[in-house]
Protein backbone atom coordinates (compact mmCIF):
# COMPACT_ATOMS: atom_id res chain seq x y z
CA UNK A 1 0.00 0.00 0.00
CA UNK A 2 1.11 3.44 -0.77
CA UNK A 3 1.74 5.35 2.36
CA UNK A 4 3.11 8.36 1.69
CA UNK A 5 3.89 10.67 -1.68
CA UNK A 6 6.40 13.75 -1.13
CA UNK A 7 7.30 15.94 -4.23
CA UNK A 8 9.60 18.72 -4.06
CA UNK A 9 10.68 21.41 -7.60
CA UNK A 10 7.96 18.77 -9.92
CA UNK A 11 6.06 20.80 -12.52
CA UNK A 12 3.81 23.17 -10.68
CA UNK A 13 4.70 21.91 -7.25
CA UNK A 14 7.13 23.05 -5.07
CA UNK A 15 6.90 20.70 -2.14
CA UNK A 16 4.01 18.32 -1.24
CA UNK A 17 3.32 15.53 1.02
CA UNK A 18 0.23 13.41 0.87
CA UNK A 19 -0.25 10.89 3.38
CA UNK A 20 -2.74 8.38 2.05
CA UNK A 21 -4.67 5.60 3.73
CA UNK A 22 -6.02 2.50 2.72
CA UNK A 23 -9.81 2.22 1.22
CA UNK A 24 -11.01 4.50 -1.71
CA UNK A 25 -8.68 7.79 -1.70
CA UNK A 26 -10.51 10.63 -4.01
CA UNK A 27 -8.90 13.06 -5.82
CA UNK A 28 -10.86 15.96 -7.26
CA UNK A 29 -10.04 19.43 -8.49
CA UNK A 30 -11.06 21.56 -11.39
CA UNK A 31 -9.31 20.83 -15.14
CA UNK A 32 -6.10 21.50 -15.43
CA UNK A 33 -5.06 22.00 -11.54
CA UNK A 34 -2.80 19.76 -11.48
CA UNK A 35 -4.12 16.19 -10.45
CA UNK A 36 -2.06 14.51 -13.53
CA UNK A 37 1.05 16.06 -12.04
CA UNK A 38 0.09 13.56 -8.61
CA UNK A 39 0.30 10.86 -11.24
CA UNK A 40 3.56 11.99 -13.20
CA UNK A 41 5.47 12.24 -10.33
CA UNK A 42 4.39 8.58 -8.88
CA UNK A 43 4.92 7.42 -12.29
CA UNK A 44 8.31 8.89 -12.32
CA UNK A 45 9.33 7.35 -9.35
CA UNK A 46 8.31 4.12 -10.00
CA UNK A 47 10.30 4.30 -13.48
CA UNK A 48 7.51 4.53 -15.77
CA UNK A 49 8.07 6.68 -19.15
CA UNK A 50 6.21 10.01 -18.85
CA UNK A 51 7.22 13.51 -19.19
CA UNK A 52 10.79 14.16 -20.78
CA UNK A 53 11.26 17.42 -18.61
CA UNK A 54 9.91 17.18 -14.85
CA UNK A 55 11.73 19.50 -12.71
CA UNK A 56 10.02 23.05 -11.88
CA UNK A 57 10.87 26.15 -13.77
CA UNK A 58 14.16 28.03 -11.57
CA UNK A 59 14.60 24.76 -9.46
CA UNK A 60 18.18 22.77 -9.62
CA UNK A 61 16.27 19.29 -9.78
CA UNK A 62 13.18 17.61 -9.07
CA UNK A 63 12.88 14.53 -6.30
CA UNK A 64 10.06 12.43 -5.59
CA UNK A 65 9.73 10.28 -2.86
CA UNK A 66 7.27 7.21 -2.06
CA UNK A 67 6.77 5.31 0.79
CA UNK A 68 5.29 1.93 0.46
CA UNK A 69 3.94 -0.44 3.64
CA UNK A 70 5.00 -4.05 2.51
CA UNK A 71 3.44 -7.16 3.75
CA UNK A 72 5.47 -10.48 4.86
CA UNK A 73 4.23 -11.73 1.41
CA UNK A 74 4.68 -9.04 -0.43
CA UNK A 75 5.93 -10.15 -4.08
CA UNK A 76 8.44 -7.21 -4.04
CA UNK A 77 10.55 -8.51 -1.35
CA UNK A 78 11.84 -11.23 -3.98
CA UNK A 79 12.62 -8.63 -6.26
CA UNK A 80 14.40 -6.78 -4.02
CA UNK A 81 16.37 -9.76 -2.13
CA UNK A 82 17.11 -10.70 -6.07
CA UNK A 83 18.48 -7.20 -6.52
CA UNK A 84 20.58 -7.79 -3.39
CA UNK A 85 18.50 -5.02 -1.62
CA UNK A 86 17.58 -4.44 1.74
CA UNK A 87 14.16 -5.79 3.09
CA UNK A 88 11.88 -4.89 5.71
CA UNK A 89 8.08 -4.03 6.10
CA UNK A 90 8.36 -0.65 4.58
CA UNK A 91 9.63 0.40 0.88
CA UNK A 92 11.48 3.69 0.35
CA UNK A 93 11.87 4.78 -3.28
CA UNK A 94 13.41 8.00 -4.36
CA UNK A 95 14.07 9.13 -7.84
CA UNK A 96 15.95 12.35 -8.84
CA UNK A 97 15.44 14.21 -12.21
CA UNK A 98 17.97 17.31 -12.49
CA UNK A 99 17.75 20.30 -14.75
CA UNK A 100 19.83 19.28 -17.01
CA UNK A 101 17.68 15.52 -17.47
CA UNK A 102 19.62 13.39 -15.38
CA UNK A 103 17.92 11.03 -13.21
CA UNK A 104 18.90 8.97 -10.40
CA UNK A 105 17.33 6.30 -8.27
CA UNK A 106 17.26 4.80 -4.71
CA UNK A 107 15.51 2.13 -3.13
CA UNK A 108 15.90 1.53 0.79
CA UNK A 109 18.97 4.07 0.39
CA UNK A 110 20.57 2.44 -2.22
CA UNK A 111 21.17 3.53 -5.62
CA UNK A 112 19.13 1.00 -8.26
CA UNK A 113 18.83 1.39 -11.97
CA UNK A 114 15.17 2.09 -13.78
CA UNK A 115 14.99 -1.37 -14.43
CA UNK A 116 14.90 -2.20 -10.62
CA UNK A 117 12.34 0.06 -10.34
CA UNK A 118 9.63 -1.25 -12.84
CA UNK A 119 9.67 -4.79 -12.13
CA UNK A 120 9.37 -3.14 -8.75
CA UNK A 121 6.28 -0.85 -9.21
CA UNK A 122 4.85 -4.48 -11.32
CA UNK A 123 4.36 -5.52 -7.89
CA UNK A 124 3.39 -2.48 -6.02
CA UNK A 125 0.95 -0.31 -8.41
CA UNK A 126 -1.85 -0.92 -11.29
CA UNK A 127 -3.02 2.47 -13.32
CA UNK A 128 -5.95 1.98 -14.97
CA UNK A 129 -7.89 4.20 -17.87
CA UNK A 130 -8.08 5.09 -21.41
CA UNK A 131 -3.89 5.54 -21.85
CA UNK A 132 -3.33 2.08 -19.31
CA UNK A 133 -0.97 0.45 -21.56
CA UNK A 134 0.67 -1.32 -18.85
CA UNK A 135 -2.33 -2.87 -17.66
CA UNK A 136 -5.77 -4.66 -19.02
CA UNK A 137 -5.49 -2.95 -22.30
CA UNK A 138 -2.31 -4.68 -22.98
CA UNK A 139 -3.06 -8.04 -24.73
CA UNK A 140 0.42 -10.04 -24.01
CA UNK A 141 -1.46 -9.79 -20.08
CA UNK A 142 -4.62 -11.41 -20.86
CA UNK A 143 -3.48 -14.89 -20.84
CA UNK A 144 -2.16 -14.88 -16.92
CA UNK A 145 -5.47 -12.67 -15.91
CA UNK A 146 -7.43 -15.52 -17.47
CA UNK A 147 -5.03 -17.79 -15.78
CA UNK A 148 -4.97 -16.25 -12.22
CA UNK A 149 -9.18 -14.92 -12.36
CA UNK A 150 -9.90 -19.43 -13.13
CA UNK A 151 -6.71 -20.29 -9.88
CA UNK A 152 -4.37 -22.34 -12.57
CA UNK A 153 -1.42 -21.37 -10.80
CA UNK A 154 -0.74 -25.25 -10.13
CA UNK A 155 -1.53 -26.64 -13.58
CA UNK A 156 0.90 -24.03 -14.91
CA UNK A 157 3.84 -24.67 -12.55
CA UNK A 158 2.87 -28.21 -13.75
CA UNK A 159 2.84 -27.41 -17.28
CA UNK A 160 6.03 -25.51 -17.15
CA UNK A 161 7.72 -28.37 -15.70
CA UNK A 162 6.84 -30.56 -18.49
CA UNK A 163 7.46 -28.05 -20.49
CA UNK A 164 10.85 -28.14 -19.64
CA UNK A 165 11.33 -31.90 -19.85
CA UNK A 166 10.22 -31.64 -22.99
CA UNK A 167 12.84 -28.86 -24.10
CA UNK A 168 15.40 -30.69 -22.01
CA UNK A 169 14.80 -34.37 -24.23
CA UNK A 170 14.18 -31.92 -27.59
CA UNK A 171 17.64 -30.63 -26.80
CA UNK A 172 19.34 -33.76 -26.19
CA UNK A 173 18.05 -35.58 -29.20
CA UNK A 174 18.82 -32.78 -31.68
CA UNK A 175 22.80 -32.53 -29.80
CA UNK A 176 22.88 -36.49 -30.37
CA UNK A 177 21.39 -36.26 -33.88
CA UNK A 178 24.12 -33.88 -34.19
CA UNK A 179 26.77 -35.91 -33.27
CA UNK A 180 26.14 -38.91 -35.18
CA UNK A 181 25.82 -37.37 -38.23
CA UNK A 182 29.37 -35.62 -37.88
CA UNK A 183 30.85 -39.47 -36.44
CA UNK A 184 29.16 -41.24 -39.58
CA UNK A 185 30.55 -38.85 -41.76
CA UNK A 186 33.94 -40.26 -40.09
CA UNK A 187 33.62 -43.60 -39.52
CA UNK A 188 35.98 -45.11 -42.23
CA UNK A 189 38.43 -43.08 -40.28
CA UNK A 190 37.45 -43.83 -36.74
CA UNK A 191 37.58 -47.88 -38.15
CA UNK A 192 40.98 -47.55 -39.36
CA UNK A 193 42.36 -45.62 -36.80
CA UNK A 194 41.58 -47.80 -33.74
CA UNK A 195 42.52 -50.85 -35.95
CA UNK A 196 45.42 -49.13 -36.41
CA UNK A 197 46.10 -48.54 -32.98
CA UNK A 198 44.75 -51.80 -31.15
CA UNK A 199 47.26 -53.57 -33.57
CA UNK A 200 50.38 -51.30 -32.29
CA UNK A 201 48.68 -51.19 -28.59
CA UNK A 202 51.41 -48.60 -27.80
CA UNK A 203 52.16 -49.17 -23.73
CA UNK A 204 52.57 -45.59 -21.94
CA UNK A 205 55.69 -44.80 -21.52
CA UNK A 206 56.82 -47.33 -23.81
CA UNK A 207 58.78 -44.77 -26.46
CA UNK A 208 61.33 -43.91 -23.57
CA UNK A 209 61.93 -47.49 -22.86
CA UNK A 210 62.85 -48.12 -26.50
CA UNK A 211 64.54 -45.23 -26.80
CA UNK A 212 66.88 -45.71 -24.00
CA UNK A 213 67.10 -49.82 -25.44
CA UNK A 214 67.67 -48.90 -28.86
CA UNK A 215 70.98 -46.01 -27.91
CA UNK A 216 72.04 -49.21 -25.66
CA UNK A 217 72.67 -51.68 -27.92
CA UNK A 218 73.72 -49.32 -30.74
CA UNK A 219 76.29 -48.11 -27.80
CA UNK A 220 77.66 -51.80 -27.34
CA UNK A 221 78.36 -52.14 -31.11
CA UNK A 222 81.01 -49.36 -30.56
CA UNK A 223 82.69 -50.79 -27.15
CA UNK A 224 82.25 -54.98 -27.83
CA UNK A 225 85.42 -55.35 -30.12
CA UNK A 226 87.66 -53.29 -27.26
CA UNK A 227 86.25 -55.33 -24.80
CA UNK A 228 86.65 -58.29 -26.69
CA UNK A 229 90.42 -57.76 -26.79
CA UNK A 230 90.84 -56.16 -23.45
CA UNK A 231 89.02 -59.74 -22.16
CA UNK A 232 91.78 -61.91 -24.60
CA UNK A 233 95.29 -59.74 -22.66
CA UNK A 234 93.12 -59.84 -19.33
CA UNK A 235 92.31 -63.45 -19.52
CA UNK A 236 93.78 -66.97 -19.18
CA UNK A 237 95.05 -66.42 -22.35
CA UNK A 238 96.79 -63.40 -21.67
CA UNK A 239 98.16 -61.61 -18.52
CA UNK A 240 95.85 -63.64 -16.07
CA UNK A 241 97.83 -67.05 -17.36
CA UNK A 242 101.13 -65.31 -17.69
CA UNK A 243 100.42 -64.27 -13.79
CA UNK A 244 99.58 -67.45 -12.74
CA UNK A 245 102.28 -69.64 -14.33
CA UNK A 246 104.97 -67.21 -12.91
CA UNK A 247 103.20 -67.89 -9.53
CA UNK A 248 103.69 -71.55 -10.14
CA UNK A 249 107.48 -71.37 -11.41
CA UNK A 250 108.31 -68.57 -8.08
CA UNK A 251 105.88 -71.50 -5.56
CA UNK A 252 108.49 -74.55 -7.47
CA UNK A 253 111.48 -72.61 -6.43
CA UNK A 254 110.64 -70.89 -3.45
CA UNK A 255 111.75 -73.57 -0.84
CA UNK A 256 115.30 -72.78 -2.31
CA UNK A 257 115.06 -69.25 -1.58
CA UNK A 258 114.94 -69.50 2.45
CA UNK A 259 112.04 -67.72 2.13
CA UNK A 260 113.40 -64.58 -0.33
CA UNK A 261 110.68 -65.33 -2.21
CA UNK A 262 107.12 -65.21 0.13
CA UNK A 263 106.81 -61.13 -0.43
CA UNK A 264 106.68 -61.81 -4.05
CA UNK A 265 104.85 -64.91 -4.11
CA UNK A 266 102.06 -63.32 -1.67
CA UNK A 267 102.19 -59.65 -3.32
CA UNK A 268 102.00 -61.49 -6.96
CA UNK A 269 98.57 -63.75 -5.40
CA UNK A 270 96.63 -60.35 -4.62
CA UNK A 271 97.82 -59.35 -8.02
CA UNK A 272 96.30 -62.28 -9.63
CA UNK A 273 93.08 -62.12 -7.51
CA UNK A 274 92.17 -58.71 -8.55
CA UNK A 275 92.83 -59.25 -11.77
CA UNK A 276 90.61 -62.19 -12.10
CA UNK A 277 87.70 -60.00 -10.41
CA UNK A 278 88.43 -57.47 -13.80
CA UNK A 279 88.43 -60.10 -16.22
CA UNK A 280 85.22 -61.19 -14.53
CA UNK A 281 83.63 -57.76 -14.74
CA UNK A 282 84.85 -57.51 -18.08
CA UNK A 283 83.20 -61.03 -19.49
CA UNK A 284 79.84 -60.27 -17.48
CA UNK A 285 79.60 -56.46 -19.57
CA UNK A 286 80.46 -58.41 -22.52
CA UNK A 287 77.48 -61.13 -21.58
CA UNK A 288 75.27 -58.10 -20.93
CA UNK A 289 76.25 -56.68 -24.84
CA UNK A 290 75.50 -59.31 -26.60
CA UNK A 291 72.23 -59.49 -28.45
CA UNK A 292 71.11 -60.58 -31.56
CA UNK A 293 71.12 -57.73 -34.64
CA UNK A 294 68.01 -58.41 -35.28
CA UNK A 295 66.75 -57.44 -32.16
CA UNK A 296 67.45 -54.03 -32.58
CA UNK A 297 66.23 -53.54 -35.92
CA UNK A 298 62.87 -54.80 -33.95
CA UNK A 299 63.33 -52.29 -31.28
CA UNK A 300 64.05 -49.90 -34.31
CA UNK A 301 60.88 -50.64 -36.08
CA UNK A 302 58.50 -50.53 -33.54
CA UNK A 303 59.70 -47.35 -32.04
CA UNK A 304 59.52 -45.48 -35.60
CA UNK A 305 55.95 -46.89 -35.70
CA UNK A 306 54.83 -45.51 -32.43
CA UNK A 307 56.76 -42.02 -33.01
CA UNK A 308 54.90 -42.02 -36.60
CA UNK A 309 51.36 -42.79 -35.49
CA UNK A 310 51.77 -40.06 -32.76
CA UNK A 311 52.84 -37.57 -35.41
CA UNK A 312 49.80 -38.92 -37.79
CA UNK A 313 47.57 -38.15 -35.00
CA UNK A 314 48.85 -35.05 -33.63
CA UNK A 315 49.84 -36.00 -29.97
CA UNK A 316 52.92 -37.45 -27.98
CA UNK A 317 54.06 -41.05 -28.15
CA UNK A 318 52.92 -41.25 -24.13
CA UNK A 319 49.17 -40.03 -25.03
CA UNK A 320 48.51 -42.57 -28.22
CA UNK A 321 46.66 -45.13 -25.26
CA UNK A 322 44.75 -42.21 -23.98
CA UNK A 323 43.99 -41.35 -27.58
CA UNK A 324 43.11 -44.94 -28.60
CA UNK A 325 40.85 -44.94 -25.60
CA UNK A 326 39.06 -42.39 -26.85
CA UNK A 327 38.51 -43.41 -30.51
CA UNK A 328 37.26 -46.36 -28.99
CA UNK A 329 35.03 -44.68 -27.19
CA UNK A 330 33.60 -42.55 -30.16
CA UNK A 331 33.65 -45.87 -32.23
CA UNK A 332 31.60 -47.42 -29.39
CA UNK A 333 28.96 -44.46 -29.48
CA UNK A 334 28.96 -44.42 -33.27
CA UNK A 335 27.87 -48.01 -32.99
CA UNK A 336 25.52 -47.40 -29.70
CA UNK A 337 24.20 -44.22 -31.81
CA UNK A 338 21.37 -45.77 -33.76
CA UNK A 339 19.86 -47.18 -30.38
CA UNK A 340 20.87 -44.65 -28.49
CA UNK A 341 18.85 -41.89 -30.98
CA UNK A 342 15.71 -44.52 -31.17
CA UNK A 343 15.49 -44.20 -27.44
CA UNK A 344 15.42 -40.06 -27.00
CA UNK A 345 13.25 -40.04 -30.14
CA UNK A 346 10.92 -42.13 -27.83
CA UNK A 347 12.03 -40.53 -24.66
CA UNK A 348 11.12 -37.19 -26.71
CA UNK A 349 7.91 -38.23 -28.07
CA UNK A 350 6.66 -39.32 -24.28
CA UNK A 351 7.69 -35.79 -23.06
CA UNK A 352 5.66 -34.20 -26.18
CA UNK A 353 2.50 -36.24 -25.24
CA UNK A 354 2.66 -35.89 -21.41
CA UNK A 355 3.47 -31.95 -22.36
CA UNK A 356 0.13 -32.13 -24.96
CA UNK A 357 -2.16 -33.78 -23.04
CA UNK A 358 -1.47 -31.40 -19.72
CA UNK A 359 -1.26 -28.50 -22.26
CA UNK A 360 -5.02 -29.08 -23.82
CA UNK A 361 -6.65 -29.80 -20.75
CA UNK A 362 -5.63 -26.50 -19.36
CA UNK A 363 -6.77 -24.61 -23.05
CA UNK A 364 -9.99 -26.77 -21.92
CA UNK A 365 -9.84 -25.05 -18.65
CA UNK A 366 -9.56 -21.94 -19.83
CA UNK A 367 -12.31 -22.39 -22.07
CA UNK A 368 -14.47 -22.95 -19.26
CA UNK A 369 -12.80 -20.09 -17.50
CA UNK A 370 -13.43 -17.46 -20.56
CA UNK A 371 -17.25 -18.27 -20.28
CA UNK A 372 -16.90 -17.54 -16.61
CA UNK A 373 -15.35 -14.40 -16.90
CA UNK A 374 -17.13 -13.11 -19.70
CA UNK A 375 -20.70 -13.74 -17.97
CA UNK A 376 -19.29 -11.99 -14.91
CA UNK A 377 -17.91 -9.10 -16.71
CA UNK A 378 -21.35 -8.85 -18.36
CA UNK A 379 -23.08 -8.96 -15.08
CA UNK A 380 -21.08 -6.19 -14.17
CA UNK A 381 -22.17 -4.36 -17.20
CA UNK A 382 -25.14 -3.75 -16.99
CA UNK A 383 -25.68 -1.53 -13.88
CA UNK A 384 -22.81 0.71 -15.89
CA UNK A 385 -25.58 1.47 -18.52
CA UNK A 386 -23.86 -0.92 -20.84
CA UNK A 387 -25.92 -3.66 -20.66
CA UNK A 388 -26.15 -4.22 -24.65
CA UNK A 389 -22.12 -4.29 -24.87
CA UNK A 390 -20.95 -7.37 -25.54
CA UNK A 391 -17.46 -8.54 -23.95
CA UNK A 392 -15.62 -11.93 -25.10
CA UNK A 393 -12.74 -13.31 -24.25
CA UNK A 394 -10.85 -14.74 -26.94
CA UNK A 395 -8.87 -17.84 -27.17
CA UNK A 396 -7.09 -18.70 -30.27
CA UNK A 397 -3.82 -21.33 -30.56
CA UNK A 398 -0.47 -20.06 -30.60
CA UNK A 399 3.09 -21.92 -30.69
CA UNK A 400 3.50 -24.46 -27.69
CA UNK A 401 5.46 -23.11 -24.43
CA UNK A 402 5.89 -23.35 -20.84
CA UNK A 403 2.63 -21.07 -20.72
CA UNK A 404 0.77 -23.80 -23.26
CA UNK A 405 -0.53 -23.56 -26.46
CA UNK A 406 -3.38 -20.29 -26.47
CA UNK A 407 -3.08 -16.90 -26.85
CA UNK A 408 -5.55 -14.93 -24.90
CA UNK A 409 -7.21 -11.55 -25.62
CA UNK A 410 -10.21 -9.55 -24.22
CA UNK A 411 -12.32 -8.21 -26.88
CA UNK A 412 -15.48 -6.24 -26.90
CA UNK A 413 -18.41 -5.17 -29.40
CA UNK A 414 -20.65 -2.09 -28.12
CA UNK A 415 -23.90 -3.23 -29.68
CA UNK A 416 -25.20 -6.12 -30.74
CA UNK A 417 -24.40 -7.16 -34.17
CA UNK A 418 -21.08 -4.79 -34.11
CA UNK A 419 -17.56 -6.46 -35.09
CA UNK A 420 -15.93 -6.79 -31.73
CA UNK A 421 -12.38 -5.92 -31.49
CA UNK A 422 -9.65 -4.92 -28.92
CA UNK A 423 -10.79 -3.30 -26.12
CA UNK A 424 -8.42 0.04 -26.80
CA UNK A 425 -9.71 0.22 -30.37
CA UNK A 426 -13.47 -0.15 -29.96
CA UNK A 427 -14.33 1.23 -27.06
CA UNK A 428 -14.77 5.01 -26.54
CA UNK A 429 -13.31 6.33 -23.86
CA UNK A 430 -16.46 6.42 -21.36
CA UNK A 431 -16.89 3.17 -22.21
CA UNK A 432 -13.33 1.92 -22.28
CA UNK A 433 -13.08 3.12 -18.70
CA UNK A 434 -16.39 1.11 -17.99
CA UNK A 435 -15.16 -1.88 -18.80
CA UNK A 436 -11.70 -1.74 -17.63
CA UNK A 437 -13.70 -1.19 -14.01
CA UNK A 438 -15.68 -4.27 -14.48
CA UNK A 439 -13.50 -6.28 -15.54
CA UNK A 440 -11.04 -5.16 -12.62
CA UNK A 441 -13.76 -5.91 -10.27
CA UNK A 442 -13.89 -9.78 -11.98
CA UNK A 443 -10.16 -10.22 -11.57
CA UNK A 444 -9.84 -7.89 -8.40
CA UNK A 445 -10.40 -11.01 -5.80
CA UNK A 446 -6.54 -12.25 -7.84
CA UNK A 447 -5.04 -8.85 -6.47
CA UNK A 448 -2.79 -8.72 -3.13
CA UNK A 449 -1.27 -5.89 -1.65
CA UNK A 450 -1.60 -3.48 -5.33
CA UNK A 451 -2.43 0.09 -5.31
CA UNK A 452 -4.83 0.42 -7.87
CA UNK A 453 -5.16 3.71 -9.73
CA UNK A 454 -8.03 4.83 -11.43
CA UNK A 455 -7.57 7.74 -13.73
CA UNK A 456 -11.24 9.85 -14.87
CA UNK A 457 -12.34 6.03 -15.00
CA UNK A 458 -16.00 7.63 -14.56
CA UNK A 459 -15.36 10.27 -17.52
CA UNK A 460 -18.46 10.70 -19.87
CA UNK A 461 -20.77 8.72 -16.99
CA UNK A 462 -23.17 10.67 -14.53
CA UNK A 463 -25.94 10.17 -12.22
CA UNK A 464 -26.77 6.42 -11.78
CA UNK A 465 -23.57 4.85 -13.81
CA UNK A 466 -21.58 7.45 -11.68
CA UNK A 467 -22.96 6.32 -8.53
CA UNK A 468 -22.53 2.82 -10.07
CA UNK A 469 -19.13 3.19 -11.35
CA UNK A 470 -18.21 4.67 -7.24
CA UNK A 471 -19.88 1.57 -5.90
CA UNK A 472 -17.34 -0.76 -7.85
CA UNK A 473 -14.47 1.50 -6.94
CA UNK A 474 -15.25 1.23 -3.02
CA UNK A 475 -15.69 -2.78 -3.42
CA UNK A 476 -12.61 -2.82 -4.90
CA UNK A 477 -10.95 -0.81 -2.29
CA UNK A 478 -12.61 -2.74 0.62
CA UNK A 479 -9.49 -5.00 0.89
CA UNK A 480 -7.07 -2.83 -0.25
CA UNK A 481 -6.08 0.98 -1.56
CA UNK A 482 -7.39 2.63 -4.32
CA UNK A 483 -6.89 5.99 -5.61
CA UNK A 484 -9.32 7.91 -8.62
CA UNK A 485 -8.86 10.70 -10.07
CA UNK A 486 -12.13 12.03 -10.51
CA UNK A 487 -14.64 14.67 -11.82
CA UNK A 488 -17.87 12.83 -11.03
CA UNK A 489 -19.69 14.16 -7.50
CA UNK A 490 -21.35 10.69 -6.91
CA UNK A 491 -17.52 9.09 -7.11
CA UNK A 492 -16.26 11.46 -4.84
CA UNK A 493 -18.72 11.26 -2.44
CA UNK A 494 -18.22 7.65 -2.00
CA UNK A 495 -14.33 8.01 -1.08
CA UNK A 496 -13.24 7.07 2.16
CA UNK A 497 -10.68 9.84 1.74
CA UNK A 498 -11.03 13.04 -0.27
CA UNK A 499 -7.84 15.11 -1.51
CA UNK A 500 -8.75 18.54 -3.38
CA UNK A 501 -6.08 20.05 -6.23
CA UNK A 502 -6.06 23.22 -6.85
CA UNK A 503 -4.01 26.11 -8.44
CA UNK A 504 -3.15 29.39 -7.62
CA UNK A 505 -0.63 31.86 -7.70
CA UNK A 506 1.84 32.76 -5.29
CA UNK A 507 2.88 36.48 -4.17
CA UNK A 508 6.24 36.15 -6.47
CA UNK A 509 3.51 35.55 -9.30
CA UNK A 510 4.41 31.37 -9.96
CA UNK A 511 1.61 29.14 -10.77
CA UNK A 512 1.75 26.51 -7.81
CA UNK A 513 -0.66 23.55 -7.62
CA UNK A 514 -1.41 22.71 -3.95
CA UNK A 515 -3.28 19.12 -2.68
CA UNK A 516 -5.17 19.27 0.14
CA UNK A 517 -7.19 16.38 2.61
CA UNK A 518 -10.23 17.57 3.29
CA UNK A 519 -12.77 17.70 6.06
CA UNK A 520 -16.53 16.93 6.30
CA UNK A 521 -17.60 20.46 5.87
CA UNK A 522 -14.99 20.99 3.35
CA UNK A 523 -15.28 17.84 1.52
CA UNK A 524 -19.57 18.78 1.53
CA UNK A 525 -18.40 22.14 -0.60
CA UNK A 526 -16.27 20.83 -2.94
CA UNK A 527 -18.93 17.89 -3.89
CA UNK A 528 -21.08 20.89 -4.04
CA UNK A 529 -18.31 22.70 -6.20
CA UNK A 530 -18.64 19.63 -8.50
CA UNK A 531 -22.08 19.58 -8.91
CA UNK A 532 -23.31 23.23 -9.11
CA UNK A 533 -20.17 24.62 -10.94
CA UNK A 534 -18.37 27.96 -9.75
CA UNK A 535 -21.04 29.04 -7.91
CA UNK A 536 -22.02 26.95 -4.84
CA UNK A 537 -25.97 27.20 -3.86
CA UNK A 538 -27.26 25.96 -0.89
CA UNK A 539 -29.20 23.35 -2.95
CA UNK A 540 -25.92 22.30 -4.44
CA UNK A 541 -24.79 21.45 -1.08
CA UNK A 542 -27.61 19.53 0.09
CA UNK A 543 -26.97 17.69 -3.00
CA UNK A 544 -23.92 16.78 -1.79
CA UNK A 545 -24.50 15.91 1.94
CA UNK A 546 -27.32 14.10 0.64
CA UNK A 547 -24.87 11.70 -1.79
CA UNK A 548 -22.42 11.62 1.69
CA UNK A 549 -25.36 10.12 3.72
CA UNK A 550 -26.86 7.59 1.16
CA UNK A 551 -22.96 6.09 1.24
Amino acid sequence: MLRTLDIRDVLLIDHLRLDFQSGLNVLTGETGAGKSILLDSLGFVLGWRGRAELVRSGAEQGEVIAEFDLPADHPAIAILQEAGLPVGDELLLRRVNTADGRKTAWVNDRRVSGTVLRDLSETLVELHGQHDDRGLLNPRGHRQLLDEFAGHGSALSDLRVLWQARSKAAKALAQAETQFAAMRSEEDFLRHAVAELDKLDPQPGEDAELDATRRRMQGAEKIRDDLARAFGILGMDGAEGAMSDGMRWLDGIAGDADGQLDEAIAALGRAVTELGEATHAVERVLDNLDFNPSELEAIEERLFAIRGLARKHGVTPDDLGNFAEEMRTRLGTLDAGEGDIARLRKELKDADAAFTAAANALSDARKDAALRLDQAVMGELAPLKMERAVFTTALEAAEPGPEGIDNVSFTVATNPGAPSGPLAKIASGGELSRFLLALKVCLSRETTGVTMIFDEIDRGVGGATADAVGRRLARLASDGQVLVVTHSPQVAALGAHHWHVQKSVNDQGQTLSKVMPLGTSERIDEIARMISGDTITDAARDAARALLSAQ
